[in-house]
């Protein structure tokens, strides 16, 4: 029996090798389940309703791979034996469960709706005082005990967390408590018949299930062409790193000059074209329009000038220093303009067609204020 036990672990280690390849790796903490039963036990052994008694138990376990389990059971009988308490046993064993199903049909991921293990443990069994069938009657007894069973589980849940069960299970007393054949350890004198029912939560592991979950396999082209991809991606993102620094750096060198040329001083250039052009400049005391009788040295070369060369035009533009009021030096500017119109007109006998003059304002040639205070007299056409 011993080496039929064995053969059949053994056989179900090495399938659950296979399934294990196939599912996602999982930490100690990872597939954990907690579970209560209960139900009735009667000797295996002219066993009868009137013979059955009450049981009870939680049980602990971890899926170590979807085939292969184990856990904890710690159960208790109720009016088992011929004592006078409730409570007339305990139990705890360790337990192994192989999943059939996912042995024999392959894991595919997540629970079945319907599943069935197979179950076998060992443990002690500890009785509160025995009855006269037992060898110690009246005393407590604590015996060596084996276990074997089927599991018909029905998940449920979309998340496949809970499962409800119903549990057939034959439990020996391999020290023969009973005096009936205590030397033959698997003996149904020895034995009984445990049916229970139970409902267990299975804990949410690190991949976010209750349950292990599948991973796809590759084959090692297909990784080759994954990683030489994502080597042309790597190179490309070098490049396009490389050009974006030189971006950066034109950006940078045409923000240098931009802010060189708002730094830079202006510079003011007059270019006077001596052929075509002749200028004059009366100036003017502070707040007159009237030209000083030094001033008409000036006047007088303007109008030598358009008395020699009759299709030569002259325009007039009077100036203003800073001071005062904006409208009083526009007015100011203009009267000198034509101040220095009239003298060429009514003195030098010039035709007023030839002559264009206009105010301008404030004036900002000079770099002393009152050298502003001027009529510019310029001469073009000339032939």
């Amino acid at each position: 029996m011993k080496k039929i036990f064995t053969l059949v672990l053994a056989v179900a280690a090495t399938l659950s090798v296979s399934a294990q390849r196939a599912v996602e790796s999982h930490k100690f903490f990872d597939n954990w389940s907690l579970g209560v039963y209960g139900g009735a036990v009667t000797p295996l052994q002219d066993f009868g309703l009137d013979r059955s008694r009450a049981v009870a138990g939680l049980e602990l376990s971890k899926q170590l791979t979807p085939v292969i389990g184990v856990g904890v059971q710690a159960g208790t009988g109720f009016n088992t034996t011929g004592s006078h308490t409730v409570v007339d046993n305990v139990t705890a064993m360790l337990i192994g469960k192989a999943n059939l199903s996912n042995l024999f049909c392959g894991y595919k991921g997540t629970p079945r709706l319907f599943e069935i293990e197979a179950l076998a443990g060992a443990g002690m069994n500890h009785f509160f005082g025995c009855g006269a069938e037992y060898a110690v009657a009246g005393q407590d007894a604590t015996s060596f005990a084996t276990k074997a069973g089927l599991n018909f589980n029905f998940n449920l849940g979309s998340a496949k967390a809970w499962t409800i069960g119903i549990r057939p299970a034959v439990v020996w007393d391999m020290e023969g408590g009973r005096k009936m054949n205590p030397e033959v350890k698997y003996n149904a004198n020895n034995a009984v018949l445990e049916l229970t029912a139970g409902i267990t939560y299975h804990f949410k592991s690190s991949n976010g299930k209750n349950h292990f979950t599948t991973v796809k396999a590759y084959d090692e082209a297909q990784i080759d062409a994954l990683n030489a991809k994502i080597n042309d991606l790597r190179n490309n993102l070098n490049a396009k790193d490389a050009d974006l620094k030189a971006k950066d750096q034109t950006i940078r060198d045409l923000q240098q000059a931009l802010n060189d040329c708002r730094n830079q001083k202006p510079v003011v250039e007059r270019v006077v074209d001596t052929k075509q052009t002749m200028e004059s400049v009366v100036t003017f005391r502070q707040g007159k329009s009237v030209v000083d009788a030094s001033q008409l040295p000036n006047v007088e070369r303007i109008a030598t000038y358009l008395k020699n060369h009759k299709d030569a035009k002259v325009i007039i533009k009077g100036y203003a220093s800073p001071e005062g009021s904006a409208e009083i030096n526009a007015k100011i500017a203009n009267a000198r303009a034509v101040a220095v119109r009239d003298i060429l007109v009514n003195k030098y006998k010039i035709a007023a067609d030839r002559i264009t003059a206009e105010g301008q304002g404030v004036g900002n040639m000079f770099s002393e204020p009152d050298w502003n205070r001027v009529s510019i007299c310029t001469l073009d056409e000339c032939k």
